[in-house]
């Protein structure tokens, strides 16, 4: 019996089928696997326009509304004028009940013709005691020529001295009488002017009274539109105190203005001429265009928020406007084109896990520091490598291992907070008690940072703000009265930091913002945490390649890039004169040099030393303008306060798929985009915005917005 031959062909089918099952199996653990994987969401730095602005509400009004009013009290006779009434100015709208008043009229008429007649008996007083005078003086000079005669015959002996006597007499009598007869001229005059004077009194009251009367016809004061009536026919209205309102007329409607309510925050960057926009809710999807007319001073504090009136004045020639709709208002405060901008997510975007690198160190700089998350791009110890290692690149390592590298876990929740506790252990001199309180506090905080970070995106920012303040109070119970006063100091600078563009950029202010685009950028690279200490050299003022991240104020490369972009802008924007130009070039020269000085500097000073140079800067410049160019000098210093910079760190995703990590400062933003530049930061570079969350197995997407630390 022979044996049947085996056929090959049978060997091949159950290799076949091995190799498919093999195959099969590989990919069901690459896709089991891809859950650990990062899917990266990214976008484009793009070079446009980027225009900032304020927001805010307020009320549209005609921009003059006149309220009508009553000066006289009494009952409305009738209303002739009707909301929505166009009225003329003069125009006759209401009417009170005049009968009261005509009586009044008449009364004082009455007064008045009893005055002037008291006056017509004063002027005939008046003439009988002129008449009488002259009587008495035709008996005067009678008596002085009988006088006369008696004294020639006197002389002659004809007739005796008494007869002398008695005409002697008779002429002092009638001397006296002249003297009565004057004084009574005189009071006859007195009566006639007092008679006169109840005349003008009487004639005032009855243009009083007729005035009272006209008063009883409310006429319209303007051209306008009645947006308001507050009476009706048979009302009965009291001007005791303060004038009723009858009425409101708006002049005009065709030009309208907006009362919108402005932060204290956010005032000092409205100006007058401001372009604004803003939106009705009546008409949804219109927008209405004016501009900054009045930036009131009087300040509005309710419960405490301060804010300040800005009028802004919006044309309206369909009338689609009505006083007393609600705007929703944005003032344009900055706009800038052609600068590099991203999306304000890559700013806020940190890869899961992300050690923030200690400053000095590697990485800490504007193209180092790679991430310690998984998939992060970079190279780690121990991973597979070959074709196998490069199918399992995504998933190493695995989180099983990360969960027995204490250390590693530790450093990527907490690393900040180790840093934070040695500098209060070495600039607190804790006692060895107070050591170990701080070691049981920073242990539980950790593990609470940890699970803060874990949280969902909407819960995270309020739950690391929660802990970090647990951990500064916790903190400052453990220290003393002169290590408290210390600690807040520490914290106080780190805020500063924390806020952008370090203590010398928080302390700038408008008062330094003419040397801001000077000396910031050496300032803010040696204060803020980041960059490298080489980083403050770079960015220095007269440092080859420095940058600025305000176009008006700096941004050229080049040694003194930023000093020069504002020496040429004073020189453009002030007129300088030619001796001038010469004592700017001093100035500027000298100044460069300090700037450049900063990067030699020791890091806890270089804050003070860039604040003491820009204030140098700025008092060596006002010495050498003319009022008016101190004035225009003030305006530049103001704009380019508002255009101060902080700094932010980006994630750009290379070709290969590794992650680099650039420290950038950011400039203006518009909510969406913010302006950007950094060392090696290009025009369609793909940076990182996040983490996509598809798939029940995707990381959690980033940290807390910006490089802040937990405390």
């Amino acid at each position: 019996m022979t044996t049947p031959k085996r056929r090959p062909w049978r060997w091949l089918i159950v290799l076949l089928v091995l190799a498919a099952l093999a195959a099969g199996g590989f990919t069901w653990y690459r896709q089991t696997r891809q859950g650990d994987v990062p899917q990266w969401r990214t976008a484009k730095v793009s070079r446009g326009g980027i225009t900032a602005s304020v927001s805010a509400t307020g009320t549209l009004n005609a921009e003059v509304s006149v309220p009508v009013g009553s000066q006289v009290s009494g009952q409305v006779k009738e209303v002739l004028a009707d909301f929505n009434s166009e009225v003329k100015r003069g125009q006759l709208i209401a009417r009170i009940d005049p009968e009261t008043f005509e009586y009044r009229v008449r009364q004082s008429q009455a007064d008045l013709d009893a005055a002037r007649a008291q006056v017509l008996t004063a002027q005939a007083n008046i003439s009988a005691a002129s008449a009488a005078v002259s009587r008495i003086r035709v008996n005067l000079a009678e008596a002085r020529r009988d006088l006369d005669r008696k004294q020639l015959l006197v002389e002659r002996s004809f007739i005796s001295g008494a007869e002398l006597d008695k005409a002697r007499a008779v002429l002092d009598a009638a001397t006296e009488e002249i003297k009565s007869g004057q004084a009574q001229v005189e009071v006859a005059q007195a009566q006639a002017r007092s008679a006169q004077a109840v005349v003008a009194q009487r004639e005032a009251q009855l243009l009083q009274a007729r005035a009272d009367l006209e008063r009883t016809a409310i006429r319209a004061p303007v051209d306008g539109i009645v947006i308001k009536r507050s009476v009706d026919a048979g009302q009965t209205v009291a001007a005791s105190l303060q004038a009723p309102e009858l009425f409101v007329i708006a002049r005009n409607l065709r030009d309208m203005q907006v009362d919108t309510s402005i932060d204290e925050a956010e005032i000092g960057k409205v100006r007058l001429g401001q372009r604004a926009t803003f939106t009705v809710d009546s008409y949804p999807g219109r927008s209405f265009s004016g501009e900054v007319k009045q930036v009131r001073k009087a300040a509005l504090t309710v419960q405490n928020v301060v804010t300040y009136t800005v009028v802004v004045a919006t044309a309206n020639p369909d009338l689609a406007l009505i006083p007393g709709m609600t705007a929703n208002v944005r003032l344009v405060t900055d706009a800038r084109d052609g600068v590099l901008r991203v999306p304000n997510a890559a700013l806020r975007f940190r890869p899961p896990d992300w050690q923030e690198p200690a400053p000095g160190t590697p990485g800490s700089g504007g193209t180092g520091g790679a991430p310690a998350s998984k998939g992060a791009g970079a190279a780690a110890p121990g991973r597979p490598d070959g074709w196998a290692g490069q199918a399992l690149a995504a998933a190493w390592p695995p989180s099983w291992l990360l969960a027995w590298l204490p250390q590693a876990h530790a450093q990527g929740a907490g690393g900040a907070l180790g840093q934070f506790r040695e500098r209060l252990e070495r600039d607190l001199a804790l006692s060895d008690d107070q050591k170990s309180k701080l070691d049981g506090i920073f242990a539980t905080m950790r593990d609470k940072f940890i699970a803060a970070r874990q949280a969902s995106d909407d819960e995270r920012p309020a739950l690391i703000d929660k802990t970090r303040a647990e951990l500064r109070d916790r903190i400052g119970q453990i220290l003393t009265a002169q290590q408290q006063k210390r600690y807040q100091e520490i914290l106080a600078e780190i805020a500063a930091r924390q806020a952008g563009g370090g203590t010398g950029a928080a302390a700038g202010g408008a008062a330094g913002g003419a040397a801001t685009a000077a000396g910031t950028a050496a300032a803010g690279a040696a204060t803020a945490p980041g960059p490298a200490p080489g980083a403050a050299a770079a960015s220095a003022p007269g440092a080859p390649g420095a940058t600025s991240p305000a176009p008006q104020a700096g941004g050229s490369s080049g040694p003194g890039g930023a000093l020069r972009q504002f020496r040429d802008r004073l020189e453009r924007e002030l007129a300088l004169t030619d001796d001038q130009r010469t004592q700017m070039d001093a100035i500027f020269g000298a100044m460069r040099e300090k700037f450049a000085a900063l990067r030699d500097a020791p890091e806890g000073e270089r804050a003070k030393m860039a604040e003491r140079n820009r204030t140098e800067l700025r008092e060596r410049i006002a010495d050498i303008l003319n009022p008016d160019q101190k004035k225009k000098y003030a305006e530049i210093i103001a704009d380019i306060a508002g255009r101060q910079s902080s700094r932010g760190r980006l994630f750009v995703l290379d070709a290969g798929g590794a992650l680099r990590a650039v420290a950038v400062r950011t400039g203006l933003t518009d909510g969406a985009f913010t302006e950007v530049s950094g060392e090696g930061l290009k025009e369609g570079d793909t940076i990182v915005v996040g983490v996509q969350t598809s798939g029940a197995s995707a990381p959690k997407s980033t940290a807390p917005t910006g490089p802040r630390l937990p405390f």
